[in-house]
């Protein structure tokens, strides 16, 4: 993720990163608010990212890790964003 954003961050808008078939369905509530702050700190600096799952969110994702991943959008996505 940090090799795109070098390249391309500033030049294009980048989309999406949560990881859906690990993070979101396995982890635990604070793994996943974990891992939205460790995406918006890399992708979000110099705006230019818009954060979203990296697919469609399955049925078997707990609805605590949906909640956990949009309480630390709302948290840690806040534009100005510094890292």
């Amino acid at each position: 993720m940090t090799k795109v954003q070098h390249e391309f961050g500033g030049k294009i808008v980048l989309w999406g990163g949560l990881d859906v078939q690990h993070v979101m369905p396995y982890g635990t509530p604070e793994e996943v608010e974990a891992e939205v702050k460790r995406i918006i700190e890399i992708f979000a600096p110099g705006g230019g990212y818009v954060f979203s799952p990296a697919h469609a969110i399955q049925p078997d994702v707990p609805i605590e890790n949906i909640f956990a991943m949009w309480d630390a959008v709302e948290k840690y996505g806040t534009y100005p964003i510094d890292n």
